[in-house]
């Protein structure tokens, strides 16, 4: 059996139905079943009487983005139905949560909808076809999805990609992005970051080296190519000996204090410190990468080169 895949369109999501044009609102409750075994069709039902689906892997919905979009449903109505299964009285989104809130600003009082059966499987296969196909997912939103669909229903990743259309390789990509610290994973998903930033800096498995590295991405504009020299520079060579300043760095991991101390040093100057201390003596080790880099350290401190 073949896998499905995203290019069938979003006429496998609905049921094999044609996109239905944008008239005006249809009548009244349920249309007649069109002719033909499977086929789904279309229904007006009660705006309250549908509910956000806790499956659903969009988490942000802009304001700005949803104003607009309830300004062209009053226009034009909802061109696209909503996708839902029966859940007791009500019913539950599977696709289309964007729709259902810009019909709320837009003070809809009924919406289009297919009524599917669905799985709680399903259901979450349904929300991530959908908003991959529509590319409505930043990379982290994507990444939980994924995560979501693999632990909720103990798939393999190789059977995660093949239910949603994507190379195993995609989704083995798409979730390294959860191993990111939880506040560079928020750069990525405002698109302060691209995912190319976000794989250099996963070179470096220390959060807060993470999110040293980011704010300096941020700070300096740094590209992706120059972002892969900046972690280069940063870890430790591969095999062999740790550098002097990685050997340095485990002295002060069994000091609360002295972490402290290393962690308020390194957010000040934003690079990588180590400190070394052992009964009043001790060393401090600045990192820096670039001519630049050490310039903009030397400001920081005060010292100006004449």
């Amino acid at each position: 059996m073949s896998k499905p895949a995203l290019g069938r369109g979003l006429g496998a999501l609905l049921g094999g139905m044609p996109a239905p044009a944008p008239a005006a609102p249809p009548h009244r409750g349920s249309a007649s079943a069109p002719e033909g075994a499977g086929l789904a069709f279309v229904q007006q039902i009660p705006l309250h009487a549908v509910q956000p689906c806790s499956f659903q892997p969009r988490k942000d919905f802009p304001e700005e983005s949803l104003r607009e979009l309830a300004d062209s449903i009053r226009e034009q109505g909802i061109v696209q139905p909503l996708v839902v299964r029966r859940r007791g009285e009500g019913y539950e989104l599977i696709a289309g949560e964007r729709r259902w809130r810009a019909a709320q600003l837009a003070g809809l009082a009924e919406v289009p909808v297919i009524v599917r059966e669905a799985d709680d499987r399903a259901a979450l296969e349904l929300a991530l076809i959908e908003n991959l196909q529509r590319e409505n997912l930043n990379p982290i939103e994507e990444s939980h999805g994924f995560a979501q669909l693999i632990e909720q229903f103990q798939l393999t990743q190789e059977q995660a990609a093949a239910r949603v259309g994507k190379s195993r390789v995609a989704v083995a990509n798409a979730l390294r992005l959860l191993k990111l610290d939880p506040e560079v994973q928020i750069y990525v998903r405002d698109g302060r970051l691209s995912v190319g930033h976000a794989k250099a800096i996963l070179g470096l498995e220390n959060a807060e080296e993470q999110r040293l590295a980011a704010d300096r991405v941020l700070r300096q504009g740094l590209n992706v190519r120059q972002t892969e020299e900046l972690i280069a520079h940063w870890r430790p060579p591969a095999g062999g000996t740790p550098a002097a300043g990685h050997r340095v760095a485990s002295v002060a991991a069994g000091d609360p204090h002295l972490q402290q101390i290393q962690q308020r040093l390194q957010e000040r100057l934003g690079t990588r410190v180590n400190l070394r201390y052992r009964q009043g003596k001790g060393a401090l080790q600045v990192h820096f990468y670039t001519d630049e880099d050490l310039e903009r350290v030397l400001e920081i401190l005060g010292v100006h080169l004449d």
